[in-house]
């Protein structure tokens, strides 16, 4: 049968376009059962095919012959249908073991596609698993089932008649077969009270989620994953209004037009539940952001949600708050109005900020949040609330009756609905991740809230890899410049296997020097579009945490085939320089090549290579031309205004029992550090002009926009404040001036200056040439650069590789890869997960951290003041690379007199000012009072102050500070 369906529409061109649709309907469509005559008449139901013709039913279980069911409310075996906001609302309860024998119509699965992407990977997840039964139905193409919209009916209510229908056919279906002998159902499981009435007014079993979970009397446990839909739901507060009501999306929109409101991105402060700010997307790259301030204000808004904003007047405007303040989480309608007071600090109009309020939620972006939960003081309560690991997001209100069992694990929730009348919001319990403080719990939890994908590599991933043994043949050297007989080297960290490249340097009979950068050739092995290229491209990165690595690739090739591993052969992309001694470039290579490294070095073994004289073989007099060449090269970006900044990064020396820490240091660097880096720098510059000149459109690029002049702000006041001046008109002139930065007696304050500098940058960004024009690299002081050094732990480069191998003829192009529009969106991905992998990796430092002055207990060490807050100081650590807050104010404790000045800006805590730089010594303890959140606590020591500092620990044997060179902030 074929419907089909005509009108007339108006193109961009104003003319006028007939279009007709056809819509094919059939009478062969199965219904799942297996037993059916009528379906077995047409070739059975046994078994529906995985990918069948359109218009089949498909599931690879497909639907039991006798369900089981313990449900007190139909007792009889039956089959569930639900309907799509139970689908879209109730996904975890559909996941759930527990539920089997569910029919999935085809208007449920579309509707669900357009509304949520992730809901619609997850129920094909459940549909695609055999062990759950579920069938999907196409009813749109079914003779029988097919219905199409009345004059006058919405959509919704067009698909909730169309779903009725369904069950209505399935049913009377049932019944014809002679083989029901059970009297086998299907009942509508709908939400929707209009629904679910119209559904038993037409003589269907409906009932709601809550009431079939409920009556399922085997797994008392699932009613805690049922999702609270309702606003009113689980509001145990009085009906008391705390919120202003959102507006609708349409008086949004309208708003946004007059510009009366602004939308931008919600960013809650790890430091102040009570303050956030809204980052508005402007046009032409403007981008500003608004401040909000006080629990009305920010009106029910969570961290990352896109919201409507509207300005308050200017006589309103605030400044940032420089209190540190903590939601504990039982706090008094009267101790929230005193904690907003001390939001509301009299400043000069100079510090004020645009300041607004939220109004409307245009896009929420919640996730399933880790945490713990917060056992209520009421007896037999199952209301209970939930704090989240992050602190930027509010506590949730669950119900749960596993509140005991749930008390010290680390648990997932998910947030339903925030109604006006409640302080937080509503939500439910999903699942239990494991024992809080347990190393591979808090590593789940770290990897879930940062978004890694962390799961193993399916078998349709690992299906794509070479089979082995894998060996070059004569075919591969054909295509390829051998280049086996180098004096190839790598130089890495201790204990690197995933070896992206290696470097080598000769001297030609001309005079001149050869040098190669030869990068593992990853694209050779991750084809364009297939499954491992997927997973790749999503994954984005390789993570590395303090004991354990996240792969991007597999394993076989990120620590065997990539590897560029000495003495044995590998493929690689190589780029060769023919360079003069002053490190000026003559002539550039690009080639696929076959190399065989000669040695695998670590840094300090290439330092004392190049050290030691009496060493003279060809890879030691490689890497002192290598490393001469390198120190030329690095004068000569300095001297363009590439920035040298710091950052503390630490080192673990893992127990190889226990696996816990059992020192911790900051990383040292050597000059063969830089030298290294020096050529990769170099390689991508030069690659990214090749690209660039064959593909101006569809570059894969990478760019370091310069900082607005506002974000030095807090740089050149604390220079200031020790008589020092920095100027921030370019790139060069702040170079310039940290390089002149110095104060006798001071010899860390240089340091610190290029710590707090490199908190001014903005975020460097992977970017499509053809959708921008600023490809500026401000750290670099570099007009072009990408990435093309580290393929086997950047999907960046594997991109810039293949656009790369194209521009010399080396590979065949495809698509996806000239198109600007899907590059650019591939490089949103890979922006959202290197910050999330920077974002995992500093939570793996703090928790190995806590672990380590866990065992360690107190410790005194001098400090240095990175910031002043009102009532606080941020204190460095250098030897072990830790920041920490020394708070004046505490709950429950007798505060100092405290003057705060924001112009300095200082802290003055009963008569002793304290301004950033100055050294402090510190004492050091892990304060696990709060099981969730343990911290690193430092108290005061010197200068003493009577009745804020803390006695010096004496059983400390050496609390002398070392001072190392902090690692470079990786700016590139």
């Amino acid at each position: 049968m074929l419907k089909s369906k005509s009108f007339i529409k108006k193109t961009r061109s104003g003319g006028v376009l007939k279009v007709v649709r056809e819509h094919y309907l059939r009478d062969d469509i199965l219904c799942g059962w297996a037993p059916c005559e009528e379906c077995g008449s047409r070739g059975g139901c046994a078994t529906p095919t995985p990918s069948p013709s359109p218009g089949q039913g498909q599931g690879p279980g497909g639907l039991t012959d006798n369900p089981h069911t313990d449900s007190q409310l139909c007792p009889q075996p039956h089959y569930l249908l639900p309907d799509t906001n139970v689908v879209l609302h109730q996904i975890d309860i559909l996941e759930d073991p527990a539920i089997q024998n569910v029919v999935i119509l085809q208007t449920v699965l579309q509707e669900v596609r357009h509304r949520s992407a992730p809901v619609y990977k997850r129920i094909k997840d459940v549909i695609n698993n055999p062990e759950k039964h579920f069938y999907t139905f196409t009813n749109e193409h079914h003779k029988d089932t097919y219905i199409e919209q009345e004059q006058g009916e919405s959509a919704n209510d067009r698909n909730d008649r169309a779903i009725r229908i369904a069950v209505k056919w399935y049913n009377e279906h049932l019944k014809k077969s002679h083989n029901n002998t059970q009297q086998l159902q299907v009942i509508l499981i709908t939400n929707d009270r209009k629904n679910k009435e119209l559904a038993v007014e037409d003589g269907l079993v409906a009932f709601t989620c809550d009431e079939y979970v409920k009556s399922l009397v085997g797994n008392p446990e699932l009613v805690d994953r049922l999702a609270c839909v309702s606003d009113t739901a689980n509001d145990i507060e009085s009906g008391k209004l705390i919120f202003r009501e959102h507006l609708p999306l349409s008086k949004i929109q309208q708003g946004l037009k007059s510009n009366h409101f602004l939308q931008g991105t919600f960013r809650a402060n790890r430091d102040n539940y009570l303050e956030a700010t809204v980052w508005i997307h402007g046009e032409e790259g403007e981008n500003k952001d608004i401040l909000i301030q006080g629990l009305k204000n920010l009106n029910r808004a969570v961290h990352e949600d896109v919201v409507a904003v509207e300005l308050l007047p200017k006589e309103m405007w605030v400044a940032p708050s420089a209190v540190v303040l903590q939601d504990e989480g039982q706090v008094e309608a009267d101790d929230e109005d005193e904690r907003e007071g001390l939001l509301k600090t009299v400043t000069a109009k100079t510090f004020s900020k645009p300041t607004g309020r939220v109004v409307g939620i245009i896009k929420r972006n919640w996730r399933p949040y880790c945490g713990m939960i917060s056992k209520s003081q009421i007896k037999e309560s199952t209301r209970h609330l939930f704090t989240p690991a992050d602190r930027r997001i509010p506590r949730i209100r669950i119900e749960t009756r596993q509140s005991s069992a749930l008390e010290n694990q680390r648990i997932i929730v998910v947030i339903d609905a925030w109604p006006r009348t409640s302080r937080y919001p509503n939500g439910h319990f999903v699942r239990s991740l494991g024992n809080a403080g347990d190393k591979e719990t808090e590593t789940e939890v770290l990897l879930l809230e940062h978004d890694v994908p962390h799961q193993p590599f399916s078998q349709a991933v690992l299906s794509f890899l070479p089979k082995m043994p894998w060996v070059i043949t004569e075919e591969d050297l054909k295509k390829r410049m051998d280049l086996r007989y180098l004096y190839i080297c790598s130089v890495d960290p201790p204990g690197c296997t995933d070896i992206d490249d290696a470097l080598h340097c000769r001297e030609l009979e001309n005079g001149n020097l050869e040098v190669g950068v030869h990068i593992a050739d990853v694209s050779h092995f991750i084809r364009p579009g297939n499954a491992l290229d997927q997973e790749s491209a999503n994954r984005g990165t390789t993570v590395y945490l303090c004991d354990k690595r996240i792969d991007m690739v597999p394993e076989l090739l990120s620590s065997n085939l990539c590897s560029l591993r000495s003495n044995v052969e590998r493929f690689a992309f190589s780029c060769i320089w023919e360079m003069t001694h002053n490190a000026e470039i003559l002539h550039t290579v690009y080639t696929k090549s076959v190399i065989n490294s000669k040695a695998s070095l670590t840094y300090a073994e290439a330092q004392m290579r190049i050290d030691d004289e009496s060493m003279n073989d060809e890879v030691t007099l490689g890497l002192r031309r290598l490393n001469k060449l390198a120190k030329i090269l690095k004068k000569r970006r300095i001297d363009n205004g590439a920035l040298t900044l710091s950052s503390p990064e630490v080192r673990f020396h893992i127990d190889s029992e226990t696996h816990d820490p059992i020192d911790l240091q900051t990383k040292e660097l050597k000059e063969t550090n830089s030298m290294v880096e020096e050529f990769m720098l170099l390689a991508n510059i030069s690659v990214a002009q090749k690209i660039y000149e064959e593909f101006s459109e569809c570059a894969l690029l990478r760019k370091h926009p310069a900082p607005p002049l506002s974000n030095y702000d807090i740089l050149v006041k604390a220079a200031k404040s020790k008589n020092l001046d920095i100027q921030t008109d370019s790139a060069k002139a702040l170079a310039d001036s940290l390089d002149n930065a110095e104060v006798p007696g001071s010899p860390y304050l240089n340091t610190l200056l290029r710590i707090l500098t490199t908190r001014c940058m903005m975020q460097a960004v992977y970017f499509c040439s053809g959708m921008d024009t600023d490809f500026h690299h401000f750290g670099l002081a570099s007009p072009i650069y990408t990435h093309f050094t580290s393929p086997i732990r950047r999907y960046s480069d594997v991109i810039v590789h293949r656009l790369l191998a194209v521009a010399i003829s080396a590979d065949s192009t495809y698509p996806d890869l000239m198109d600007k529009h899907k590059q650019q969106a591939l490089c949103n991905n890979l922006n959202y997960r290197h910050k999330m992998a920077q974002y995992s990796q500093r939570a793996s430092v703090a928790f190995h951290t806590q672990l380590f002055f866990k065992n360690k207990g107190i410790v005194d060490e001098v400090g240095y003041i990175l910031f002043v807050k009102k009532n606080a100081i941020v204190v460095l650590i250098p030897k072990f690379g830790l920041e920490g807050t020394v708070l004046f104010e505490e709950k429950g404790k007798q505060s100092p007199k405290l003057y705060y000045n924001q112009e300095v800006p200082s802290l003055t805590v009963e008569g002793t000012m304290f301004n950033m730089f100055d050294k402090v010594t510190v004492t050091i303890t892990l304060d696990a009072s709060n099981v969730q959140h343990q911290k690193i606590r430092m108290a005061l020591v010197d200068p003493v102050i009577p009745g804020v500092s803390v006695p010096r620990n004496t059983s400390q044997k050496n609390t002398n500070v070392e001072e190392p060179e902090m690692k470079k902030a990786k700016l590139n």
